[in-house]
């Protein structure tokens, strides 16, 4: 399959821009992961157990979709550069094992991959037959890395496409490390931040990345983006480590609550809002939500 050009801005949304401002509504959605002490899901809860406060103000919540209820939209971030070139074939292999792991009937796949620009190889496909396809087909490069602009495209891509009361996934396997983006990790974190997505991040390079500052950085990145969108990042450069590292992450995605409510402050003024979930009557229980978003002021594609 081809894989489409950033620029090609017929098939794709407009890349993110610091600068741009577009539609949005005010209803604020929050995918929410609860566990018991002992690590295992929660997924009997009920819209009345959670309270939900933005800066410190009860929320009401709108809509409450109970765990395991709502299809999911994956999209897979696969780095080709260079700076993973040597660990190019665990990646791809651990990205087709993630794939057979959480896919289920009704899901859909998109697959972008990291290199000197973002491409999109494979947009919200629901054949899971197809996607492993495109995985097995992809080939490593020796280019540099645009890692957060493959970030924000992302994003963008699954604000665009995916429908409501939709659990949503970004799965990024790569090492973070960035040295070609026109965005840089705020406009990354930012934009992950706008979208309603969980990222998970699986780094291929193993405990190596402890020796150089670059790699550390790279890894540094990644643990802040999927900890502020209420995921995780692993490093891993082991075949034998991934079943129960997938198996983790699919009992996660598939035990995800969606709650949405609409935001009682109307000021669309590039604050960062700070959601806060809980659940008053059960505190022993472990919630894992999104930080927050930014209330940023969007009307279709005006530019400044």
């Amino acid at each position: 399959m081809k894989a489409v050009n950033i620029t090609d801005t017929q098939t794709l949304p407009t890349p993110y821009s610091p600068n741009a401002i577009r539609i949005s509504t005010d209803l604020v959605t929050v995918p929410v992961s609860v566990t018991d002490a002992s690590g295992a899901t929660v997924t009997d809860l009920e819209k009345e157990d959670f309270q939900i406060e933005e800066d410190g103000k009860q929320e009401s919540i709108l809509t409450f979709v109970k765990a395991g209820q709502s299809p999911l939209q994956l999209t897979l971030i696969l780095d080709l550069s260079g700076s993973v070139q040597s660990n190019f074939e665990f990646e791809q292999k651990a990205a087709s094992r993630f794939l057979e792991k959480v896919w289920k009937q009704g899901d859909s796949v998109s697959i972008i991959t990291v290199h000197r620009q973002p491409e999109v190889h494979l947009g919200s496909s629901v054949s899971l037959e197809e996607a492993l396809k495109v995985v097995s087909a992809l080939k490593p490069t020796e280019d540099a890395t645009a890692f957060f602009d493959s970030v924000v495209m992302a994003s963008e891509l699954l604000t665009h496409s995916t429908a409501p009361n939709t659990r949503q996934a970004t799965v990024i396997f790569s090492d973070g490390e960035d040295n070609r983006s026109n965005c840089r990790f705020p406009d990354a974190l930012n934009a992950t931040q706008r979208s309603n997505t969980v990222v998970y991040a699986i780094n291929p390079s193993g405990p190596s990345i402890r020796l150089n500052e670059i790699s550390s950085k790279g890894q540094e990145w990644l643990v802040s983006l999927a900890g502020k969108t209420g995921g995780a990042a692993f490093v891993s450069d082991r075949l034998s480590d991934l079943d129960s590292l997938y198996e983790r992450i699919a009992v996660e995605l598939r035990s995800l609550y969606l709650m949405s409510y609409y935001s009682s402050n109307t000021r669309a003024d590039g604050a960062f809002r700070h959601i806060s979930v809980s659940i008053p009557e059960k505190p022993e229980l472990r919630i894992r939500a999104r930080e927050g978003y930014y209330a940023i002021q969007e009307s279709s594609e005006l530019r400044e």
